[in-house]
């Protein structure tokens, strides 16, 4: 089976997520216990934008796990400020003390 990659798609800030190449689509199932209160919120919520339970947590854990990664993967800058990022990159401070003796410390997985 291929493996599912990340991609953005800026056209009307749309985002597809793990589009798998070559591969038919298959569904899987994910059981979860919640309180009562839990999915009585989930069922009304659902209810109001004319959905299922399952299609309104679908879409709202896919929404929220691409906001995760965007935000871990994805920042928007201005000219100004991207180029001045770019600086940074490209002309780092020299390491201070701290960092020279972390450097040289011995990893925990290698102790």
């Amino acid at each position: 089976m291929a493996k599912p990659s990340l991609t953005s798609d800026a056209v009307k800030g749309s985002v597809a997520v793990a589009e798998r190449s070559g591969a038919a689509d298959t569904k899987g199932s994910i059981n979860l216990r919640i309180e009562t209160q839990t999915r009585q919120l989930i069922d009304e919520a659902a209810a109001l934008l004319g959905k299922t339970r399952t299609e309104f947590m679908v879409d709202s854990a896919r929404t929220l796990a691409i906001d995760v990664l965007l935000d871990q993967r994805l920042f928007v800058l201005d000219a100004a400020r991207y180029h001045s990022f770019v600086h940074a990159l490209d002309n780092p401070t020299a390491p201070g003390p701290k960092l020279r003796a972390l450097l040289r410390r011995k990893p925990a997985w290698e102790a």
